[in-house]
């Protein structure tokens, strides 16, 4: 058989996903925090973009804003940040280095320090300082506080340090004591003598290796340790389940003396250092709100607080692209031009994309807002992909991380979307959500009829009720909301008696 060379066409259908695409992908995604940083980075990145924001009236006595951010850059000046932007500087650099921090005055008008640059100025410093002084100290921090008056030395102190570096924001000591003495290559005994000077620090507790060893420690400050206390801590698990009985045999006390230790030991702190920072809980901004209108009508808008506003600024490109003499300079502008208008554009197809998808959402489960939780109905992403006319992915991108401001509250996107419980005698399925709601009625009315469910008890309540579900499932939905199960409610309920 013969080889030979020779030429073929072929035609054929292929998507190729453009790096603009892929980012005008990953814009869907992003949070409004994460949004925030993603813009600012650009912002010091390309020079032609800007903020839209409200200007003041100009006076005759000052210049606005937007007109120095224009006219004061002469054509020196223009070349001069036009070979810097393209330089192979850090953005950090160039932010610092290259950037006028203050406007120039214009002829015949004063300059406006409004809009001016602070660094290195004592208000600025000023604030920094206050920043410093007001903010929660850590527990390693407290913790390093507390080494440094407590007199240890040399070798002690530096195994003090690797210890509170070990120990996480609970308290915990989260680290091998034989691995950190063959790493810093003492004896266990010093590690061992270090350890219990560190366990003395406040909070009391901190640096134990487990519940018992910090709860322990916490007996023992309050001159409680007892044998008696002893065996309770090593009968935990007994106390979880509330088995009094066996308790009171582990431990060799009565009723009373038991109750008394339980008391106790419910006053202690299992996680010593929960009172100390971790990173402050920021507050959840709602991407859209949603207002009930006359005639029993949902409004749906969307947050203009989280939705950043960028121009492309048309009179500086004009001005740069006149001086721009090479074509590494033309083509810096051209492509710094290409993205701005690309990004303005993207950020407006996300915010179209997201009101789509969240009035979709609210027109589903209409039920919900005016009725409950009850009400929700079983929804995934293909129904609302179907109705707006997308991809599931681009509704499970647009869905993450966005929130939605309700009239029953602030609910992730992700909240609507639950699974379909199927109804008895062919009737509308429910929410696996509404049904765990109904599940916990069902269980805080125990409390008041005295009379516990079982979980096959249930499942039978919730059949007349029009509600297909085996009781593994109903077992499922029971210990994801950290519900005891019948035995253990029937136990406590005769306690409560």
């Amino acid at each position: 058989m013969a080889l030979g060379a020779r030429l073929e066409l072929r035609q054929g259908q292929g998507l190729v996903i453009t790096p603009q695409l892929q980012q005008a992908i990953k814009l869907l995604q992003l949070s409004n925090m994460e949004l925030e940083a993603f813009v600012e980075t650009e912002l010091e990145r390309n020079p032609l973009l800007q903020r839209e924001e409200a200007e003041p009236e100009p006076t005759a006595e000052a210049v606005a804003p937007s007109d120095l951010s224009t006219d004061r850059v002469e054509d020196s000046e223009a070349r001069a940040d036009l070979d810097a932007s393209y330089d192979d500087s850090s953005p950090g650099e160039r932010a610092t280095g290259d950037t006028p921090e203050a406007p120039a005055a214009e002829a015949g008008g004063a300059i406006d320090w409004s809009k001016a640059g602070r660094g290195g100025g004592f208000d600025g410093d000023a604030e920094g300082m206050e920043g410093s002084l007001t903010r929660e100290k850590t527990l390693a921090e407290h913790l390093q506080d507390q080494l440094a008056v407590a007199g240890l030395t040399g070798p002690e102190a530096a195994v003090a340090r690797v210890l509170i570096d070990a120990v996480d924001e609970g308290g915990y000591l989260r680290a091998d004591l034989d691995e950190i003495a063959e790493r810093l290559g003492c004896d266990m005994a010093l590690i061992e003598k270090v350890l219990a000077v560190v366990q003395g620090f406040e909070p009391t507790g901190v640096a134990a290796r487990d519940v018992r060893e910090c709860l322990m420690l916490q007996l023992k400050d309050r001159n409680r340790f007892d044998p008696a206390m002893d065996a309770l801590l090593d009968n935990l698990a007994l106390l979880a389940r509330r088995d009094m009985t066996a308790l009171k045999r582990a431990c060799g006390v009565d009723d009373e003396d038991l109750k008394d230790m339980v008391a106790e030991l419910r006053a202690l702190t299992p996680r010593p250092g929960a009172a100390f920072g971790g990173e402050p809980v920021q507050a959840v901004a709602p991407d859209v709100f949603v207002r009930e209108s006359a005639g029993g009508l949902w409004h749906v808008e969307l947050n203009s607080e989280t939705l950043p506003r960028l121009l492309v600024d048309q009179r500086y490109h004009a001005r740069v692209s006149a001086v721009a003499r090479s074509d590494q300079d033309k083509t810096f502008v051209s492509e710094c031009m290409a993205q701005a208008n690309w990004l303005v554009k993207s950020l407006d197809q996300r915010a179209k994309t997201i009101l789509k998808v969240s009035s979709e959402i609210v027109r589903q489960q209409d039920g919900f807002l005016a009725y409950g939780v009850e009400h929700l109905r079983p929804l995934n992403l293909k129904t609302v992909a179907d109705a707006i006319g997308m991809h599931e992915s681009t509704v499970s991108r647009v869905t993450s991380n966005k929130y939605i401001a309700t009239p029953r509250g602030v609910f992730e996107m992700k909240f609507f979307f639950t699974s379909a419980i199927q109804a008895t005698e062919g009737g509308e399925a429910h929410s696996a959500e509404s049904v765990r709601h109904k599940i916990r009625q069902l269980i805080d009315a125990e409390a008041r009829d005295t009379d516990v469910h079982s979980d096959d008890r249930i499942v039978e309540i919730l059949k007349e009720a029009g509600v297909d579900i085996a009781r593994r499932t109903v077992a499922k939905y029971r210990e994801a909301m950290r519900i005891p199960s019948s035995v253990e409610r029937r136990r406590m309920l005769k306690e409560a008696i």
